[in-house]
């Protein structure tokens, strides 16, 4: 009774404060790397955990399709509100990564912003995006991690619990990279810092890893 309470009344606030909260870090240089990052994305799309749609103005325009999934209604319901002012023809689908309902093979790219982090099965749904990546097809990430410095990845283990309760299920200490590597061939991963963002999440990496199977 209490999750589901939880849940709503977070989850409302959540998806309402989401944009005013990223609104430094898109400004120090997060804006521009989602732009540098999907003037890659080519052919059929998908985008994972598509939230309140940051990532709707930086789409080529030349796209076959595009497809936004986001499983919390909160955000889903912005998200459309904000893929209808912008004018951007994209298909929005309520559901989880780790459940996807799309054929295998059916994308070309599919686009990860500051979503890993935060699915409950990391490994269903890299597993996921592994099966419906066509093969060749492309996983174009930002992620925040798990620090490669000792000392601060001490402190995102001791502090991950509060974190993950105030961030609505965000894990300040993955280890993605090691994680995608386990299911696509890496191209490029550049390590460095997400702007103006708090030391627990700002570890981060930028880059793609293709789906060879």
């Amino acid at each position: 009774m209490l999750g589901r309470l939880y849940d709503a009344t977070w989850g409302r606030g959540f998806a309402a404060l989401y944009d005013r909260a990223l609104s430094r870090v898109e400004e120090g240089g997060l804006r521009e790397e989602r732009h540098a990052l999907l003037a890659r994305a080519n052919g059929r799309v998908l985008e994972l955990g598509a939230g309140t749609g940051l990532n709707l103005d930086h789409y080529p325009r030349s796209l076959k399709r595009l497809v936004l999934t986001e499983p919390d209604p909160h955000m889903a319901k912005r998200l459309r509100a904000h893929a209808a002012e912008a004018g951007v023809n994209a298909e929005i689908v309520e559901a989880p990564a780790e459940q996807l309902p799309f054929e295998d093979d059916s994308f070309d790219t599919v686009v990860s912003t500051l979503v890993l982090c935060t699915v409950p099965d990391l490994s269903g749904t890299l597993a996921e995006i592994a099966r419906v990546l066509k093969k060749g097809g492309r996983l174009l990430f930002i992620e925040h991690v798990r620090s490669e410095d000792e000392r601060l990845a001490r402190w995102q283990d001791r502090l991950h619990g509060p974190w993950k309760f105030i961030g609505k299920g965000c894990n300040c200490n993955r280890d993605t990279l090691s994680a995608i590597r386990a299911w696509l061939e890496v191209e490029d991963a550049r390590h460095g810092e997400l702007p103006a963002s708090p030391p627990l999440t700002r570890p981060k990496i930028f880059g793609s890893a293709r789906a060879t199977a």
